[in-house]
């Protein structure tokens, strides 16, 4: 009889995914994939898991991975110090072979044999692939002082989107799962890093996702006491920035969900990815993990 409940139960839990199993059917659904469940064995097999259950049962998952903890060991392995301004790399020319060998050879072909391991089909791509992610140099003033006028910062082969060029993920979306390295081409064929967060936005955002989602470390956007935030608007998420309620890593996240929410995908989630099926939890129960931006 016990065993019974419990398969009961079980059905149960399906029977409630339903409503949002037809919502989301065909839709894209964007995943920016870093920090811990990245390194951890187990979150790292719990997300290949998460992604090939999403393509099954109808859904569209395309992620853009980072990789600085990954580019950093190798960089200290070569001997390449690596310097930061404003939390950005200084990425010269050496730098830049190591980060895209990193990025592109490496981390990227891992998540994606992963997946494929878990019974899905991911291809790897970065933003070289057809165009795909088209960038140009990044150009940082420091803030002017009373004795000194402003400066420009050269970081060298760091860029942001310009463009997105979609047609090679609608090609291979319906079939394959994409997988996506945050390295995009300049209009003289340089190679640029550029913020893998800003991508996974700029991607929903020229998809018009269903959805934008970021694994992080920590329960989502928190207020000043530490409490977490399940839910705001455009215009609460811009207050946080504006009083430094927020800081850091976390900054860019919610600027590329501000700006995708903006440009037509429904809803950006930010959520612990140290937590078990984190993807499942937030987009299959009502009440989430983690903080949801809408519109």
């Amino acid at each position: 009889m016990k065993d019974m409940e419990n398969l009961i139960k079980r059905a149960e839990v399906l029977i409630e995914s339903l409503p949002y199993l037809r919502d989301f059917y065909q839709k894209d659904f964007v995943i920016k994939y870093g920090g811990h469940a990245m390194v951890d064995e187990g979150l790292k097999w719990n997300f290949a898991l998460d992604i090939v259950l999403m393509k099954y049962v109808g859904l569209n998952p395309i992620i853009v991975h980072g990789g600085g903890p990954q580019i950093g060991e190798v960089l200290k392995k070569m001997g390449i110090s690596s310097r930061f301004v404003g939390g950005l790399r200084i990425t010269d020319e050496a730098t830049m072979d190591v980060v895209e060998m990193v990025l592109v050879g490496k981390v990227n072909k891992e998540i994606v044999n992963l997946i494929n391991q878990a019974g899905g089909k991911a291809i790897g791509l970065s933003g070289k692939d057809a165009c795909l992610i088209e960038a140009r140099k990044i150009v940082l003033k420091q803030e002017e002082l009373p004795d000194r006028p402003p400066e420009i910062i050269d970081l060298g082969h760091v860029g942001e989107v310009a463009k997105i060029n979609k047609e090679i993920l609608e090609l291979f979306e319906q079939k394959f799962i994409p997988v996506i390295a945050p390295v995009g081409v300049g209009p003289k064929g340089e190679t640029f890093n550029i913020n893998a967060d800003l991508v996974a936005g700029k991607i929903a955002s020229a998809l018009k996702a269903k959805k934008l989602i970021f694994l992080t470390d920590v329960p989502g956007i928190l207020d000043k006491k530490g409490n977490l935030i399940s839910s705001m608007n455009i215009e609460d998420a811009e207050r946080l920035i504006k009083l430094e309620v927020v800081s850091g890593g976390m900054i860019p996240k919610i600027k590329a969900s501000i700006e995708a929410v903006k440009a037509g995908v429904e809803k950006a989630h930010i959520i612990n990815g140290k937590i078990p099926h984190a993807i499942l939890l937030e987009l299959f129960t009502s009440k989430g993990i983690g903080t949801e931006i809408v519109s």
